[in-house]
């Protein structure tokens, strides 16, 4: 494995890092408190071609491979978690279905405008009773003529309120469970589709969580994602793909914690000398950085082996699990180094906080992860 960055995306790294420190930085306070993405931030994410990181050339993307997107994930990471969670929802769940399994007309319709961040996407898949337990889902599809007829309610679903093109998970033979369910492209002006309750969160301002309603919604039949009953499969491979880019954010994230930290040690004076003389804080950062960078290795590792093809539901879920409990480690650590300051609002301490929480709970809890790993571990054992 080569851990090197090849010159053309070292060159897409250095541009994003400067969009986040001179654009995204300035602007968090904005996020915080008005809970919107400033539009000149969207149009810099438009310029810089990060709608379409995860959709191919052909289509206007930027084509990157999953090593890429990770490097990408990381920079974004260190910015405001509204933000990057708004662009990572559209460029990994929202988006990575249509690339994985859409047939060829679905791909010319919504790619193009996808990549240009034109239309947005989301991912429903949770329902009020289907949240671990993903199969568990009650949306229904029935096919009626050239259309699908879906019905049912999904909540918590990530740019709920302003997505254009939802990939949908529904079922389409009860009788079959897991193995009944199908996935769809939907839009919102199709008929029947609308936006419910609009959630208010502990974190994550900026980015909009909703539920989304299904009453006799219609779907043209070409819009089934890939084979009929074989969704629970996309959605699982969807997920995956998102771990790892979930993954490399919270290592951005981390990353900018440590930074703040570090230089927060070397200005705060108590006892007549700066804090970080003090070895409980020299241990505090070590600890930090050695997690960190193993978080970053395994995000890394696990975005190798999906460019590579190969089977990664352990080491997406090993991903998930590692990189999103070390930022929650590393976020406490830094409100403790800080110290009082840590807890105000004048400090971006406390909103990194705040936002790292939820990262333990979307696209998988920790239990359902090492659920994952454990099964995985009796079913192939350990190699």
């Amino acid at each position: 494995m080569d851990f090197s960055i090849p010159e053309e995306l070292e060159t897409i790294r250095r541009s994003v890092r400067e969009f986040v420190e001179n654009e995204v930085f300035p602007r968090e306070e904005i996020i915080e408190e008005e809970d919107r993405i400033p539009e000149e931030l969207i149009e810099g994410a438009r310029q810089l071609g990060l709608f379409g990181t995860s959709i191919p050339e052909q289509y206007g993307g930027l084509g990157l491979n999953m090593v890429g997107k990770c490097i990408v994930g990381q920079e974004l990471g260190r910015g405001h978690a509204g933000f990057s969670g708004y662009l990572g929802a559209h460029t990994g769940i929202g988006t990575s279905g249509l690339v994985m399994a859409g047939s060829g007309a679905i791909k010319e319709k919504y790619l193009p405008a996808m990549a240009e961040g034109k239309k947005i996407g989301a991912f429903a898949l949770t329902e009020p009773g289907a949240g671990s337990d993903a199969a568990a889902l009650k949306t229904s599809a029935v096919k009626k003529g050239d259309r699908w007829i879906l019905n049912g309610v999904k909540h918590f679903i990530t740019n709920g309120p302003i997505a254009d093109v939802v990939t949908t998970m529904a079922v389409t033979d009860p009788s079959r469970g897991a193995r009944g369910i199908s996935a769809f492209v939907v839009e919102k002006d199709f008929p029947g589709f609308r936006v419910g309750k609009i959630e208010k969160k502990m974190g994550l301002r900026g980015s909009y969580t909703s539920e989304i309603i299904f009453e006799d919604c219609e779907v043209p039949e070409e819009n089934l994602l890939g084979k009929e009953n074989e969704g629970f499969i996309t959605a699982l491979k969807i997920l995956a793909s998102g771990r790892a880019g979930l993954g490399a954010r919270c290592v951005g994230a981390c990353q900018r914690l440590i930074e703040l930290s570090l230089r927060y040690a070397k200005e705060r004076a108590q006892f007549g000398k700066p804090i970080i003389a003090n070895q409980a804080i020299q241990w505090m950062l070590a600890d930090m950085v050695t997690e960190t960078e193993a978080a970053r290795a395994l995000t890394l590792q696990t975005a190798w082996k999906v460019d590579r093809g190969a089977d990664i539901i352990r080491d997406a879920a090993m991903t998930k699990l590692f990189a999103t409990e070390v930022l929650g480690r590393v976020a406490d650590r830094a409100v403790q180094i800080h110290g009082g300051m840590g807890y105000m609002k004048e400090l971006p301490i406390e909103r990194i906080y705040r936002d790292a929480r939820i990262t333990r709970i979307y696209e998988g809890t920790s239990e359902v992860q090492r659920m994952v790993i454990a099964g995985q571990l009796m079913k192939k054992g350990y190699n």
